[in-house]
Order: structure tokens, then sequence, then C-alpha cells
């Protein structure tokens, strides 16, 4: 049997918690036979044990069946997650890291990378949960297809609705469908905090946080409760949105939130016929304002049909379509977001003491700075 064969073999082998195989997911780097017995290099995302095992159990299985004797198999995996060293005040310490997702303005896909950036991180043996704070436009319900599921109510405290091995609580799943929410900043500001302290998050390695557009009270609200490990600013080429991603970088800078990088969305278009690409409404553009703000370019996510399918039918490109294009960048992206998060724990740069709230604040601002620095606190 060649090696060839041995790949037809392997491709029946799905990656644990996919619906993909590993040969699909270019997880295996080499095979090589001698005679009856079997090498094979694999390259996996993961470092959870269970993983490992369960990959080791089915090709050994599938290749003695095939006639094997002998089956060697050697794994290239990421180092396992180490513990948190965030400081501050933390409403949420079961969980390890905090990413928040933000941008300056709507309509950028912000919530379709939100999604696509935490199922990038749960393919990496992470334990992840996602909390929809977008409070007048949650979407996140619907790009999980768990529109009209409800959340359990334990005690006091909520259960997170859980989706492709991913925890999530968004307003959407907690009041009436196309229900509007006409409230004032501080209530915005409680039901933040509450999402954080009376949901039953489980332990998780990260929380990846879908802002709402925009700098304002849920923003500020958010960095004060949490150490927040690393900011996400999603855009798109045109300047006008590069404006606004300005603000929103210059907003994590305020709150000394550490920046992992930006999403440059709708870079490009891929022609789902040919698979040739077009630049159409600009690309690589953010990279100007990415240098700006000393941090880099997490992902350039082209306009692919089944990106935009996968967020109206409920079915994430990274999971039911991890061979796109547009999937190999955002798991690309989620490696690049991980290695971030290690080098902020490392340095232990997560920390939120200095935006705490001061005696006589008027606006919950840290009154650290002064006003020309443009925060709008008055301090």
């Amino acid at each position: 049997m060649n090696e060839t064969k041995v790949k037809e073999i392997l491709s029946t082998v799905l990656y644990p918690g996919f619906q993909k195989d590993i040969v699909t997911f270019n997880f295996v780097k080499e095979v090589k036979v001698n005679e009856s017995n079997v090498d094979i290099l694999l390259d996996i995302t993961s470092s959870a044990k269970e993983v490992e095992e369960e990959l080791r159990r089915d090709i050994v299985s599938k290749l003695k069946n095939a006639g094997f004797d002998g089956v060697n198999i050697s794994m290239n995996k990421p180092v396992e997650a180490k513990e948190s060293s965030s400081k501050g005040k933390n409403l949420a310490p079961q969980v390890k890291n905090f990413i928040m997702v933000s941008s300056g303005k709507g309509g950028v896909g912000k919530s379709t990378t939100t999604v696509n950036l935490a199922l990038a991180l749960a393919m990496q043996g992470k334990k992840v949960g996602i909390l929809d704070a977008d409070i007048y436009g949650p979407n996140i319900p619907r790009m999980l297809n768990v529109i009209g599921e409800k959340p359990q109510v334990i005690g006091e405290t909520v259960k997170p609705i859980e989706a492709f091995g991913i925890e999530m609580i968004s307003m959407g799943s907690l009041t009436k469908d196309g229900q509007s929410l006409i409230w004032r900043g501080a209530m915005i500001m409680k039901v933040i905090t509450q999402l954080l302290t009376d949901i039953n998050w489980g332990e998780l390695d990260c929380l990846v946080i879908d802002m709402p557009p925009g700098t304002g009270d849920a923003q500020l609200t958010l960095a004060q409760s949490i150490p927040v490990t690393a900011g996400v600013t999603v855009t798109t080429p045109q300047k006008v949105s590069l404006d606004d991603s300005r603000r929103s970088l210059d907003m994590f800078e305020k709150l000394n939130i550490p920046i992992a990088g930006v999403v440059e969305n709708m870079s490009g278009f891929i022609c789902p016929d040919t698979k040739k690409e077009f630049d159409i409404f600009g690309k690589g553009t953010a990279n100007e304002v990415a240098k700006e703000f000393d941090t880099e370019i997490l992902a350039e996510i082209p306009i692919e049909p089944a990106v935009r399918e996968g967020g109206d039918e409920g079915k994430p490109i990274v999971y039911f379509h991890p061979e796109s294009e547009s999937a190999k960048r955002y798991i690309e992206a989620g490696k690049s977001l991980w290695a971030f998060i290690e080098k902020v724990n490392a340095e232990n740069l997560a920390n939120n003491d200095s935006i705490q709230p001061t005696t006589g604040g008027s606006s919950g601002c840290s009154g650290s700075h002064n006003t020309s620095e443009g925060c709008g606190c008055g301090h």
C-alpha cells in the first residue's frame, strides 16, 4: 500500500468536534510507508490531551484494519495554555482571558469576526465563551443557529446556551425576538455587569466579547469590570471605516487594553466559480492604521459568499467550511491571537487598576487624564 492509499484512509478520520477530516484540514504533513509499517506526522492545532488520544485511537484502528502491523504517529501541537496573569478588578474570575472585539462603526462584520475567531480558538482546544454585549443589535444567536432558544435559569444565575462547543449569552436570547431596547447609558452599564456576574460561565480559557459599535458606556464599563487581555478591531478597507477604526484603537490605548491587531473584513472578493480573488472595495488599506498603533493585521478576510451564508443560516464558515480561504485566514488569525494572549500573560500586561473610577468621578472614568485627551468625562 502506498502513501496515497494511506491518505485516503486518513481522510475518513474526523477532527474531534468538527465535521471535517484531518486531510481536509491539511493536518497530515508526512506519510511514510515501509512494507506493513507506516509513519505519520500530524500538525494539529489543539493542545488538549483528549484530542490527541482520540486521533491516535481512530488512526491506529483504521490503519490496522487496512492491514498495517505497525502505526507510528508523531504530532506537532501547540503548548498548553498558561494561567492568566491579569490583575485588577474581575467580575468573572473563572474566565482566564477576555478578548474585546470592537469597531468604530456598525456593519463591518464585527459579529461574524467574533463567532469565527471564537471557533478558531475552540479548534485549538481552548474552552471558549461568547458574550454578545451588542445590546441594541444582538446578532450572535442567529449566527450560532440558536434563535428562539432560551437559556436555563438555575437558582439566581443563568446557564449559557451551548453551540458548536462554545458557551454563549446574548440579549437576543433573553428578550423577545425583534424587541427593541430603548435604554439610557446607566441601564446599559448595569446590564453589562450582570452579563458577567449573573451568568454561570464555566471555567473558560477565554471569553470573546462582541461589543456594540463605538466608544461609549458599554466599552468603559466592561474595561473597568474585567481586565481585558486583548483588543481586536474590525474594519473594512474604506477610508470612512478606517477613520472610525482609529477611534476604536485609540480607545484601547486610553483604557490600557493590549491591542492584538486589526481584522480587515471585505478585503477583496473571491469568485465562487473560479476562486480567483479580485480587489473591488480595496485591500490592505488597514496596514497603515495598524502601524500607527504599533499592532498588526490579524487577517484580511475576503468577500466570500459562504461567509455571508454561514452567518444568515447559523453555519459559521470556520466550522462548516474549514477548507475555504476565509476559514483558513480566520484559523490563522486565531493562532496569532492566542500567541498574543500568551505574550500578554507572560508580561503581566492585562490590568485595569488604572481606569477604575475615583471618588467623586461623575462618569465612571478614572479621572487620571486631562480633558484634552478626548474622553469627555470632564476630568
